[in-house]
């Protein structure tokens, strides 16, 4: 409109609130969704370093304001995502082990798995763990023990480098060999025995003829006096998802290795085969 021959125009009430109602929308969105990544990386943090900590190493490592991540480890905790410690430090809460449990149950794959693990168990009287790929390591996602008193350091949720374990190369062996090369290269670590292959060339030609031989087997590597027999889960495009191996004394492996050997190699197929990915 025209007014004083100067041209108007007329702003709706309601397109000023309607703007104001969506600005303000996006800021809370925008402030929910860091909330809530904040709240990850506090969580991330813990299950990466697998050990409890204070509230002053969480806030350093995931270059976060002090004040911010204590307002967020006590809303955790009070949500029981978290648990603290008597020493003030925090730790993965009861909350988050229930959500596994239920995302666990909900995998085929897991149920078949862990069914074949038990039987393996007793097959082969010895401790048998399922082993998949978490980035640049091996991590333990199921574990039957054995009736020995044989104690195994790697528990479930145990994460090592892909380099220390037998599982850790087969889970690497279905890569392109440069693949492998540049993944070794990147996550080869020195282990606790210090027998561990460094060598990226090495790891990547012993993961492809593990891969390929469908059987790995590693001894005193990451653990003195501890052996590993694993084979390869593979699924229907034949890369290797998962692992399923024995875990026994080092002596006792080599002493009757093609009994241990047949048993999990069988085992492997065997969860194959219920998947529907034999075919490979």
């Amino acid at each position: 409109m025209e007014l004083d021959g100067k041209t108007s125009s007329t702003v709706h009430p309601m397109t000023s609130a309607s703007g104001d109602e969506t600005a303000g929308e996006k800021t809370a969105r925008r402030s929910r969704v860091s909330g809530i990544d904040r709240a990850l990386q506090v969580i991330d943090y813990l299950y990466e370093t697998g050990a409890p900590a204070g509230v002053y190493a969480i806030a350093k490592a995931v270059k976060a304001p002090l004040s911010t991540v204590y307002v967020i480890v006590d809303d955790l905790v009070e949500k029981t995502m978290l648990s603290r410690n008597a020493d003030g430090s925090v730790w993965l809460g009861p909350r988050l082990y229930h959500y596994g449990l239920a995302y666990a149950r909900s995998l085929d794959f897991m149920s078949v798995a862990t069914h074949e693990m038990h039987d393996l168990c007793r097959e082969a009287d010895e401790t048998v763990q399922l082993c998949g790929r978490d980035g640049d390591y091996m991590l333990v996602l199921a574990m039957a023990d054995g009736p020995s008193h044989f104690q195994v350091a790697s528990r479930v949720g145990t994460r090592v480098p892909l380099n220390w374990t037998a599982s850790g190369r087969l889970l690497a062996g279905h890569l392109p060999e440069q693949e492998r090369v540049e993944l070794f290269r990147r996550c080869a670590k020195t282990s606790p025995t210090g027998r561990a292959e460094m060598d990226p060339e090495v790891l990547s030609q012993s993961a492809g003829a593990a891969f390929q031989s469908r059987l790995s087997i590693q001894a005193g590597e990451s653990d003195y006096a501890v052996a590993c027999i694993a084979s390869p889960i593979c699924d229907r495009d034949g890369q290797c998802v998962a692992t399923i191996s024995i875990v026994l004394p080092e002596q006792k492996a080599f002493s009757d290795e093609n009994h241990y050997t047949a048993h999990v190699r069988a085992s492997a197929e065997r969860i194959e085969k219920i998947m529907g990915w034999r075919n490979h």
